[in-house]
């Protein structure tokens, strides 16, 4: 296969996702998947549009760190530590500001504004992965969960 420009290029990331989600965000990944130049490079990024109210619920991304730059609004974000304090970092950003998630850690976004949001996102990983916690706690038998 012979590598191609469009092997390393997308357009469109200056357009909201079309995608409704029941929490109030619409997102356009831009990984290795939609992106193959990506491959090996340890890269991806995102777009996020927030609705009023919307929310990036409780989530992690098992291979990445994710840095956040609000191109619009104000958002209400923050991660819960490691243990054994699970301690939880969180603020208000707005316009211009930039936050940054680690690796592996549960973090949330929230559009505390009266107006949308919208974020880019970059993260260390061509893949980085996601994992819903609310999802993902769903799935465990009763038995176990929160013992």
């Amino acid at each position: 296969m012979q590598v191609e420009a469009n092997d390393f290029y997308y357009g469109g990331l200056n357009i909201p996702s079309n995608k409704t989600t029941p929490t109030g965000i619409n997102m356009t990944l831009v990984d290795v998947d939609q992106l193959p130049g990506l491959n090996t490079l340890g890269i991806s990024m995102a777009r996020i549009d927030y609705a009023l109210d919307g929310v990036n619920p409780p989530h992690i991304h098992p291979r990445a760190t994710e840095m956040l730059v609000l191109i619009e609004g104000s958002l209400h974000i923050g991660f819960v530590t490691s243990n054994p304090q699970n301690r939880l970092i969180s603020r208000v950003i707005h316009t211009g500001d930039v936050f940054v998630f680690p690796a592996g850690l549960i973090h949330f976004q929230r559009n505390v504004g009266n107006r949308i949001a919208v974020a880019l996102l970059s993260l260390s990983s061509q893949n980085p992965g996601l994992i819903n916690i609310r999802d993902a706690v769903e799935t465990l038998p009763e038995s176990v969960k929160f013992k």
